[in-house]
């Protein structure tokens, strides 16, 4: 196995199969934001040296990046154009140990070589049960009463409390979070209407509709489960809460800038809505000049949503093995912002792992190089602007460093490297 790479001058390729071209051990793994102890027992076990952090300025970043041949974050760290771009220079891949990975410029990443893999479920159930448990807080005021009886003030009441049973819960966005909150909404007695811009399968009793309309104009409880794009920007500003029943409630735990926390701070105060709650934000952390901040019924929690030991247990093995297939076979099944391209693990080939522009022409030459090998598989996938290939030629002793040089001197090349024997050493 080898994590050779294209700036690595240093790092020379072994001609025998039998031997790795870059020792597991001088593979440095650096994870950010206390990512699970499995994780870390996970790489660890692979042999890869393993070092972990909280959190670094982005001055501290730049002076460690340029060691690091794979670093985990969260939401906290932020791996800017910059940053990877003037300091990524042994980087081979990123794990994001979250959902989202817009603390992450994937384009550059891509651009640069750099694989991004992320874990887009594993804490489904985690989110789904806060939500559960917030509409059910919400529609019986909890979070102005734990306010209320810790100011020492008792103001029992049934106005404007209610059961959660018989009532509609509106889901924008039924991917994995949205399905499993709907699963558990009709367990309680919920009637459960979605909004999805792809067609999905609905569960249960579950009812698709038609529009994001349908489901603002009908719905009591509105809760939001879709990713940040463009489209979803700002998705739910005035005119979107003014849709939304009189006396209705939204909660938001999927990206802060999807819906205008200044103009739901308005409806709350006026009455017109009658709770929200909200878990993420435009910026994160907040402070106590937060609009949402003692707006009536509002309950807010810092980006909880998957903060549970067995869904950062989930995550921590998800992202880490995904990751091992990578360093050790070249696999990018379920990378973010990479062609997507795996091999099985073999230990009679040299595998060569290549990275470049997409244009005409590069596997012409590529195969021009390998023409004195015999070519055991070829796989290729591509974007709009990059390709990438795994090639595995039978092991032979001629095959040595110079292969490799001359495939990274393409000038369409973005980053090589070379396996012997993929995935099973």
């Amino acid at each position: 196995m080898s994590a050779e790479n294209k700036s690595q001058n240093d790092d020379s390729a072994l001609s025998s199969p039998s031997k790795t071209s870059f020792p597991k051990s001088r593979i440095k793994i650096l994870l950010m934001e206390k990512i699970s102890q499995k994780a870390v027992d996970l790489f660890v076990n692979e042999g890869y040296t393993v070092e972990t952090a909280n959190i670094y300025t982005p001055e501290q970043l730049a002076e460690v990046l340029p060691t690091v041949h794979m670093i985990g974050v969260r939401s906290k760290t932020k791996l800017t154009s910059d940053l990877l771009t003037k300091y990524a220079k042994k980087l081979l891949c990123v794990g994001c140990f979250c959902i989202g990975t817009d603390q992450t410029d994937l384009s550059v990443a891509a651009s640069l070589g750099i694989p991004v893999f992320n874990s887009p479920f594993a804490n489904t159930r985690s989110v789904a049960e806060l939500m559960i448990s917030n509409i059910i807080a919400l529609s019986r005021k909890l979070g102005d009463q734990n306010k209320w009886m810790h100011a020492g003030q008792w103001k029992k009441t049934a106005a404007g409390c209610y059961e959660v049973r018989g009532k509609t819960l509106g889901i924008v966005g039924y991917g994995h979070v949205g399905s499993q909150l709907s699963v558990l909404a009709e367990a309680m007695g919920l009637r459960v209407l979605f909004y999805d811009v792809l067609p999905k399968m609905a569960l249960g009793n579950a009812v698709a509709a038609n529009s994001l309309q349908q489901v603002l104009k009908t719905a009591d409880f509105v809760s939001l489960h879709v990713p940040y794009t463009k489209s979803t920007h700002m998705m739910i500003d005035e005119a979107q809460i003014l849709m939304m029943k009189k006396g209705s409630y939204i909660l938001n735990a999927a990206r802060g800038k999807c819906v205008n926390i200044e103009t739901v701070a308005k409806y709350l105060k006026n009455g017109y809505l009658a709770g929200a709650y909200f878990d993420v934000y435009p910026k994160e952390p907040t402070n106590d000049t937060l609009p949402l901040c003692n707006c009536p019924n509002t309950i807010l929690s810092p980006h909880i949503g998957g903060s549970t030991l067995e869904a950062q247990s989930a995550i921590g093995v998800d992202v880490a093995s995904k990751i091992v297939s990578f360093i050790n076979e070249g696999a990018t099944i379920a990378s973010v912002n990479f062609p997507e391209v795996s091999l099985e693990p073999n230990s009679n080939v040299h595998r060569v792992l290549h990275v470049h522009r997409n244009v005409p022409g590069v596997l012409r030459k590529i195969n021009g190089i390998l023409g004195d090998f015999n070519v055991v598989s070829q796989v290729l996938k591509t974007t709009p602007e990059i390709g990438y290939l795994l090639v595995e030629v039978e092991a032979n002793a001629k095959f040595s460093s110079d292969v490799k040089k001359k495939m990274s001197e393409l000038p369409e090349t973005i980053r090589t490297r070379v396996l012997y024997s993929p995935g099973t050493l």
